[in-house]
């Protein structure tokens, strides 16, 4: 009895982010045993987009994943998110450098000092700002580095980490889900089912001011209650580990070189914006752009050659592990795609939307939308796959073309804050230092008043509008 009581009850450790990834690719893997193979035809447009044929759909040889193939999907998952995995590396690297030079830590403590009182219009200020970014020209990716400023923004003027994050993450999604003009999930959907570009403007920004609005209400109800007790974060353990909190009393005045080492951030910022909308900037030019931005930096700081180097390097090891997530999360998208599981799984969902009565069926796209964008989760590339189907099938149901166009909008971009196949949410947990599982326990209220309000606005849609 002593021996047994002598015995230390073994602490439930939640799984590691890896844990949870690996266990995906398994279920996912397992199921391509039972779930048969298909494939439609494809076609490309003038544009250049690949679609689906609708009406084409044919059953395919099954080729599910053998053993060995588990293991190898990581791997491969690392080499088809590469772009996104080297690009954290160098912004991370990037920001390594400015981070060594102390110029935003000084920066902060001036802005803290300034906006004492009134820490709650950060809020705002910054969720519209990046929401537009996401209604216009589709900002995503492009967020990732803002992520490294906003943090300890948020957790020096009394918030979390999880503050920080959702002022950019949730301000972006916000604006991608209920944009009024995104080229790459609108411009791309419209042009599939045959309608004007951008067509329906006012009454999409009319439901974009109202998303947005609710979403800033959640995250400074939130930031609130943090404010008035840290104790209640959901992060609040980890937070107190950081080694990225800025203690303000030793914040000395900034000098003429950290005003200029600011100076050249905001340069960057504007260049970014300026990239991106004028010349169609991506990755590979955002990640140049940083690193330019970092060795300049290092030199106004007087930090001798091998010093950039190292802070570089210091900058990559935080993110190490946050840029490998991706790589496990987009394992499981090389399964689906290698066994030919995706298509079948889109004429399912499509085949249960056609038996709807019209009534319901255009909230049956919606949520068709949804479960597609946790296999498909690049905006684009879902519009090409089921546009070409849920299109005809909306005139076939009574639906119109701008609602079904309305209903995938925000079936796309829901799940994207959500779903651990999507690389930008990864690599954006991974950059904040907060994991996927207290991130979703911090976000699932939000996301079902999204689904709520995404469910009104189709509903309004299809009865009184289109």
């Amino acid at each position: 009895m002593e021996k047994e009581n002598g015995k230390r009850r073994r602490k439930f450790e939640f799984p590691h982010v890896f844990v949870i990834l690996f266990s995906f690719i398994i279920v996912v893997a397992i199921t391509t045993y039972f779930i048969p193979a298909g494939e439609y035809e494809r076609e490309v447009s003038e544009t250049g987009t690949e679609t689906v044929i609708d009406g084409t759909y044919s059953t395919v040889e099954k080729t599910p994943v053998g053993f060995f193939d588990i293991f190898q999907s990581v791997h491969a998952g690392m080499v088809n998110s590469s772009a996104i995995i080297f690009f954290i590396f160098i912004v991370g690297g990037a920001f390594g450098i400015l981070n060594a030079t102390n110029a935003l830590n000084r920066a902060f403590g001036s802005l803290s000092r300034k906006l004492s009182g009134k820490e709650m219009l950060i809020i705002p200020i910054t969720m519209t700002a990046f929401a537009l970014g996401g209604a216009t020209f589709g900002m995503a990716e492009e967020t990732i580095p803002f992520i490294l400023v906003m943090v300890p923004v948020a957790m020096m003027v009394g918030f979390d980490s999880i503050v920080g994050l959702a002022m950019v993450l949730v301000g972006v999604y916000a604006g991608f889900i209920a944009a009024f003009m995104n080229p790459f999930t609108i411009g791309v959907a419209q042009g599939i089912s045959g309608l004007p570009t951008f067509s329906g403007m006012g009454v999409r920004a009319v439901f974009f001011v109202i998303f947005l609005a609710a979403s800033i209400i959640y995250v400074m109800l939130y930031a609130r209650k943090i404010k008035k007790d840290p104790s209640k974060s959901i992060v609040f353990k980890e937070d107190a580990k950081r080694n990225d909190k800025i203690n303000l009393d030793d914040q000395p005045a900034m000098t003429k070189r950290h005003v200029l080492i600011i100076i050249v951030l905001i340069l960057t910022v504007i260049g970014l914006a300026l990239g991106v909308t004028l010349q169609g900037w991506y990755m590979q030019e955002i990640a140049g752009l940083f690193l330019l931005m970092g060795i300049i930096v290092g030199f106004i700081a007087k930090m001798r050659v091998n010093e950039i180097a190292q802070s570089f390097l210091k900058g990559c090891e935080e993110l190490v592990v946050g840029a490998l997530v991706v790589g496990f999360a987009y394992g499981i998208l090389v399964i689906l795609q290698d066994t030919n599981t995706i298509d079948t799984l889109l004429y399912g969902i499509s085949s249960m939307v056609s038996g709807l009565p019209s009534s319901l069926a255009a909230l049956g796209m919606l949520f068709t939308q949804g479960l597609l964008n946790f296999i498909v989760p690049s905006g684009s590339g879902q519009a090409a796959l089921s546009m070409p189907i849920m299109a005809p099938l909306g005139d076939l149901l009574g639906v119109d073309r701008q609602t079904a166009v309305l209903a995938y909008q925000f079936g796309d971009g829901i799940s994207n804050i959500l779903t651990p196949t999507a690389g930008v949410l990864m690599a954006s947990l991974a950059v904040a230092k907060i994991s996927w599982v207290k991130w979703v326990k911090w976000v699932w209220p939000l996301i079902l008043i999204w689904y709520l309000l995404a469910a009104i606005f189709v509903t309004v849609a299809h009865l009184f509008i289109w």
